[in-house]
């Protein structure tokens, strides 16, 4: 049995053995968990540059979506000008079609056979400087002869004389031209390259003097100053 100061013995080395694992468990505590000045200032340099790199970021990304907003903006503009150049593209394709005339060398089918193609084309021939009008129409076997004028929507059933204008459906000689008087070509027009150049350079500034390097960036500023125009 245990006296009193044996039990005091124990009690005592229990408690002692006791703080000495609680200061050996504290020191390897703070061993492996102490963080020094340098490893401090590591991170709050590592914690500088991650902010400094979300900046970045939020920078980036406030500029991808102005960027983004500029570019809708220009992809929109560009296709209301590009449906509006082939609005015009067709508008002339339908001005150029209802200009033109018709020139046949055949029937395309007999009388009685419409699905038969006339097996008997006959030439056309259009001498020099003729002049044929809108929605003329010549037909098989014509022979137009030098500068005659064929009207605005006649049909040429026979052949022209040269020197004479040709009207009506079909169409009938209505005016004879003097074959003494000098006649001036579209050949004469391009006899003189540069001349040409300069006429149609003359043209270009004429019709594009408004187009300034000033002009241009008021409208890509401010597209709404194209319809003031």
């Amino acid at each position: 049995i245990m006296n009193r100061l044996e039990f005091i013995i124990a009690i005592s080395a229990v408690l002692f053995v006791a703080f000495v694992l609680g200061w050996f468990s504290h020191w390897l505590l703070r061993r492996f968990t102490r963080v020094s000045k340098a490893d401090l200032g590591e991170f709050e340099k590592m914690a500088q540059e991650l902010h400094e790199a979300e900046e970045t970021r939020d920078q980036a990304i406030t500029y991808l979506q102005q960027r983004e907003a500029e570019l809708t903006s220009q992809l929109t503009q560009t296709d209301a000008e590009l449906r509006a150049a082939m609005d015009g593209l067709r508008e002339a394709r339908l001005e150029a079609e209802e200009l033109r005339a018709y020139i046949t060398d055949s029937d395309w089918h007999t009388l009685y056979d419409r699905n038969a193609r006339d097996p008997e084309p006959r030439p056309v021939h259009i001498g020099d400087n003729v002049w044929i009008g809108d929605h003329a129409t010549i037909l098989k076997g014509v022979t137009i002869g030098d500068n005659s004028v064929v009207g605005a929507g006649a049909v040429v059933t026979q052949s022209v004389p040269a020197n004479v204008v040709v009207a009506g459906n079909p169409a009938k000689i209505v005016k004879h031209l003097d074959p003494e008087r000098e006649m001036v070509t579209r050949m004469d027009h391009f006899r003189d390259p540069q001349g040409v150049i300069d006429f149609f350079d003359g043209i270009d500034r004429a019709v594009l003097k408004d187009n300034t390097t000033w002009q241009w960036l008021i409208e890509t500023i401010y597209p709404a100053a194209r319809k003031k125009r």
